[in-house]
């Protein structure tokens, strides 16, 4: 069954590793009558958390989509990984989602990862509500995790539920915008009923702000609330509503996942809060380049971006899609223009867990699944007819934190090795594998040791093979510091018949960074034709790829060719291409060649406890503090660092932490290596060669 736009709510569940996401979604699920009865992490049978890694681990690893009806409205609910190494799952889900639900432990308060996606949701300027969960736990403390939300998020926070106690006192909720009590049922669901007396003086005090802020959300609210000095349920509604849209302010619920305490509120606030997809924007790319925004709208054909693909033994490829605009049904015909193939969609499902719903039609702003699609990939745009010219912008997923060189046992086992982790690249884009052509090896990058070692695991597993990792080679690049002055070098060779004869004059010289190369053909006169210049150009290329002290490409160097001479029988491109190489080897040589090592930027998440071993910690590694960040209780570090430093951050991080750091890097930019280091980086590539 098919559901109209407007009645489209599509929540992301985000939060903290352990904050209780799948346990809340399994409620959820039940609460909605999709299941019969909630399962626990433990026990491995979750709807969400299904695939034979999250069993094993116990952890969240892929997004998955529990789709569901709620009083007349359809909830597509997508649990999210808790840890930063399956962040792009996550990343995933905000694109298909209008707003999230950020799960925070109430023991804890704001985490690290709470930090970290937050800011993504500000950057996307993303509508969200946060949920205070485990209040049944000891030492859960709902006021103080309030109060380090505010500091630590400097948003308006609304509470919109309160709990009755906390630890071994908890009773339930209340439900500030029904001034109801919901109290907790370990053995079924929850039961409403009146306030109790000892919480009913801390309940008007926060439904009183409650209303306040409602208010706020519409200028005839506001005008009601001076005259009346109250308002009813329908305008706390509509002006929560308005704010929670234009992501003016932040509700607040709580509860306790394990024993469903807090779910009907929070299902209801949902259902009747949080946003539908029609009004939204999502960003496009026009046939001539140019980025638009795009509005979701049932009117038009049909057009869908694909932001997930997972492959399935049994059902086999799964194309999870959102689509933009129109309707696609199981006769739609879909247009890829990156493969320049159509094909019609067949069927169209709805997704709880990994089961697949048959449904007739996914309208605008829905999220479902194409299954077996010869068409499609994540990031690819499908639409309905050849003659829309636009693709959806593609989703960035960010860089690779980590890296390993791979090889096995042979090469049988190589082929069965690269075949398996390229298919686990086409679902995992945040996991990259390529051969490295500087430095011969095969390298394979992700979001975290945890990230790659558990995809190398699989692989092991499945296909019965030996991987060896170790550290890659860093790609360093070759630059000059100075000119050369003007360099002849001739190539002349005669073995009878036609000889090779070149000779060229060239000058060198430093450019800035980043400008790679630049030729300029300086001769006066016709001393070399035309028709050797490509040849010359070429033979300067291949000794730039070559470099000159450790074997790594040449960068930033122009280059004049400034005088020559042929040989009216034995000059050829060929003869001026070593012509130019040689005169390129020499001219390097005067002009103070240097290795240049690669910079990147750095972003570590830390508690303040360890704040002084990072930073003493980046100073051995040669690291520029660019600054640090207050982010309520934890801090944030801003550096520059050599990337040769900082391959197995990973590991040091979570050794320094206790496994509660966390950061982010991307290239930045090369810097001269000098001293130490360079002899260090040459001595290597001199002992390779002779190994060779």
């Amino acid at each position: 069954m098919s559901v109209v736009s407007s009645m489209l709510r599509n929540v992301a569940i985000i939060g903290h590793n352990e904050t209780g996401k799948t346990t809340l979604v399994e409620q959820m699920l039940f609460y909605a009558d999709v299941i019969s009865r909630v399962e626990t992490i433990a026990s491995g049978k979750t709807t969400s958390d299904y695939t034979e890694e999250e069993i094993a681990n116990q952890i969240s690893i892929h997004a998955s989509l529990a789709s569901m009806e709620w009083q007349g409205k359809r909830l597509n609910i997508v649990d999210t990984p808790g840890t930063s190494g399956f962040i792009g799952e996550t990343i995933a889900a905000f694109r298909a989602t209008e707003a999230a639900l950020m799960l925070v432990d109430g023991r804890v308060g704001p985490q690290i990862e709470t930090i970290k996606l937050w800011r993504r949701l500000d950057d996307s300027n993303t509508p969200r509500a946060l949920f205070i969960n485990k209040m049944d736990r000891d030492h859960a403390d709902y006021t103080k995790v309030l109060d380090e939300l505010k500091e630590s998020f400097k948003a308006t926070l609304v509470p919109v539920a309160i709990p009755m106690g906390s630890g071994k006192d908890f009773k339930g909720i209340i439900n500030l915008i029904e001034n109801k009590a919901y109290f907790a049922n370990p053995d079924g669901k929850e039961t409403s009923g009146d306030i109790p007396a000892e919480f009913a003086d801390l309940a008007e005090e926060y439904r009183t702000l409650l209303i306040e802020s409602a208010a706020e959300g519409a200028d005839d609210l506001i005008e009601k609330y001076f005259e009346e000095m109250t308002l009813d349920v329908g305008d706390i509604r509509r002006g929560l509503q308005e704010g929670l849209h234009d992501n003016r302010v932040v509700p607040v619920l709580c509860g306790a996942s394990a024993q469903g305490s807090g779910l009907l509120s929070l299902l209801n606030f949902i259902g009747n809060n949080f946003p539908n997809p029609i009004g939204y924007t999502d960003a496009i790319i026009t046939e001539d380049g140019r980025e638009e925004q795009f509005p979701i709208t049932d009117e038009g054909l049909a057009a869908a971006l694909v932001f997930k693909t997972t492959i399935d033994q049994f059902s086999g490829k799964l194309s999870f899609v959102k689509v933009m605009r129109g309707t696609i049904k199981g006769e739609t015909e879909l247009y890829n223009s990156v493969v320049s193939r159509k094909e019609r969609a067949n069927k169209v499902y709805r997704l709880i867990g990994k089961k697949l719903v048959e449904t007739s039609a996914l309208t605008a702003g829905d999220v479902g699944v194409i299954a077996k699609s010869n068409i499609s990939a994540t990031n690819y745009t499908l639409v309905e007819g050849g003659d829309q010219k636009f693709s959806f912008k593609p989703i960035d997923f960010g860089q690779p934190t980590y890296s390993l060189a791979i090889s096995s046992d042979d090469k049988k086992s190589e082929e069965k090795m690269n075949e398996a982790l390229h298919r686990v690249s086409e679902e995992d884009l945040t996991f990259q594998i390529k051969f490295n052509e500087e430095t011969k090896e095969n390298v394979v990058a992700g979001m975290g040791d945890l990230h790659l070692n558990m995809i190398l695991d699989k692989v092991r597993e499945k296909q019965k093979i030996n991987i060896n990792t170790k550290l890659p080679r860093v790609a360093y690049r070759e630059t000059i510091r100075g000119k050369s002055g003007v360099v002849e070098y001739t190539h002349k060779k005669q073995s009878g018949g036609h000889g090779q004869y070149g000779r060229v004059l060239i000058e060198i010289e430093p450019l800035e960074r980043g400008q790679y190369y630049s030729f300029t053909n300086a001769i006066k006169g016709v001393a070399i034709s035309k028709g050797y210049i490509p040849g010359i150009e070429k033979g300067l290329h291949e000794q730039m790829e070559e470099g000159f002290l450790a074997g790594y490409p040449m960068m930033d160097i122009g280059i004049s060719l400034v005088d020559g001479k042929e040989h009216s029988v034995d000059s050829s491109e060929m003869a001026f291409k070593l012509a130019a190489k040689g005169a390129m080897k020499l001219a390097i040589a005067k002009a103070g060649p240097v290795l240049l090592e690669p910079i990147v930027k750095l972003n570590v998440y830390i508690e303040e406890e360890y704040l002084g071993d990072i930073l003493s910690d980046l100073s051995g590694k040669r690291g520029r503090v660019l600054g640090q960040e207050d982010i309520g209780h934890l801090q944030m570090v801003r550096a520059l660092v050599p990337q040769s430093e900082l391959l197995n951050y990973a590991i040091d991080l979570k050794s320094m932490t206790s496994g509660t750091g966390s950061f982010e890097m991307e290239f930045d930019h090369y810097e001269p290596l000098v001293g130490k280091g360079a002899d260090e980086v040459v001595k290597a590539y001199k002992d390779s060669l002779e190994e060779a």
